[in-house]
């Protein structure tokens, strides 16, 4: 049974009426089909489905985000990868269900997959815990990350989660330390990773995964600090307000985008990802090739380098570059505007004097 969405009611009755036309039994037994009018709904259906997705606002792309039938990392993982080793247990605590790691290979090669899986049904969301990650999952993460990056294993992660778990008892076992330490595992490595935020990219319990060489989003994702609920509850005392949040946190693909946050979108099917399944994890399949072999001829300090600069960058003009006389290893690389801007301050007396002297040999050439 398909799940629609509140903005998809046209589409919706136009589906269930190609449903009835599509079966050969009428109101007075076995009838003709006719597929002339279904070919004509279905123009039809296709052409609101480009209409609506093509003028979604923030808070429509939330719920798309969060939609039923959305493909979920175990999806991905076993379409995307083959010989796929789960690894569980994080040698503290327990494992964590709510993320699935191992190695698998694409294309041949071998690589270390981690995914934040929420489930399919209720039971398995329950068994996951809605993909909410407690600490011993980030440990997990960064054992397994740690061994990739000593066999030299390029790290492949899928981000889908609300944020990491708020309970008493991941507080209690240091859920702010592991995420903390899974974000400086992610950005130590010396193997490329790659993550793709295929859901719901949220707060920490994102980051802790996505701080990669290459941040990559689905096109009906979202990536924010806080879900668009809670920050219209901080901010307006009012969780209706979503849609005012959703629309000033800029948490779709394309502003993200812009802002550089991350570095590539995927293009999702007519009318979402859980529409055509198939197409969009080839789709991951290919980018996911394409991006690994872009850093084939990096090296370790290269890899590392290009991480870190990426993230500093984040805000800022120009960025971060490589320098030749630091031994820190980066240095920050100044605008034009931003360099005359200083100097002007700098040397701002001067430029006064000067301006003055201009002024009272210009009024003792007139007088």
């Amino acid at each position: 049974m398909k799940n629609y969405l509140e903005f998809e009611k046209e589409i919706k009755a136009l589906e269930q009426e190609v449903d009835i036309l599509k079966s050969p039994f009428g109101s007075e037994g076995i009838s003709e089909v006719d597929t002339n009018k279904i070919k004509d709904i279905q123009n039809e259906i296709n052409e609101k489905l480009k209409e609506t997705y093509a003028n979604l606002n923030s808070w429509q792309r939330t719920q798309v985000a969060r939609h039923e039938d959305r493909p979920k990392a175990n999806f991905y993982i076993k379409k995307i990868f083959s010989q796929f080793t789960l690894l569980s247990g994080d040698r503290y605590f327990g494992d964590d269900k709510s993320v699935i790691a191992g190695f698998g290979l694409i294309d041949n090669k071998s690589v270390l997959i981690i995914g934040q899986e929420k489930g399919e049904d209720l039971n398995s969301r329950i068994e996951r815990n809605f993909g909410m990650m407690r600490p011993e999952g980030y440990r997990k993460c960064i054992r397994l990350m740690k061994l990739a990056d000593r066999f030299q294993i390029p790290v492949v992660s899928f981000i889908d989660t609300p944020g990491a778990y708020p309970g008493l008892g991941a507080e209690q076992r240091g859920q702010a330390s592991a995420i903390a330490n899974s974000i400086e595992c992610c950005m130590s490595l010396t193997v490329p990773n790659i993550s793709i935020i295929i859901g719901e990219g949220g707060s920490g319990g994102a980051i802790a995964l996505a701080s990669s060489n290459k941040v990559i989003m689905l096109e009906n994702s979202i990536y924010s600090v806080i879900s668009p609920e809670g920050c219209a509850s901080i901010l307006w005392r009012d969780p209706s307000k979503s849609l005012q949040a959703a629309e000033a946190m800029k948490l779709t693909a394309k502003d993200l985008l812009k802002l550089g946050v991350i570095d590539e979108i995927i293009s999702e099917p007519l009318g979402g990802a859980h529409r055509d399944t198939e197409s969009i994890a080839l789709d991951i399949k290919n980018v996911i090739i394409k991006n690994l072999k872009k850093f084939e001829n990096y090296s370790k300090n290269e890899i590392y380098d290009q991480r870190k600069a990426k993230f500093l960058q984040i805000g800022r003009e120009q960025g971060f570059s490589k320098s030749i006389n630091s031994e820190m290893g980066l240095s920050y690389k100044e605008s034009g505007p931003e360099k005359l801007k200083a100097h002007i301050n700098k040397y701002k007396l001067v430029y006064v004097g000067i301006a003055l002297i201009a002024i009272t040999s210009i009024i003792t050439l007139l007088f």
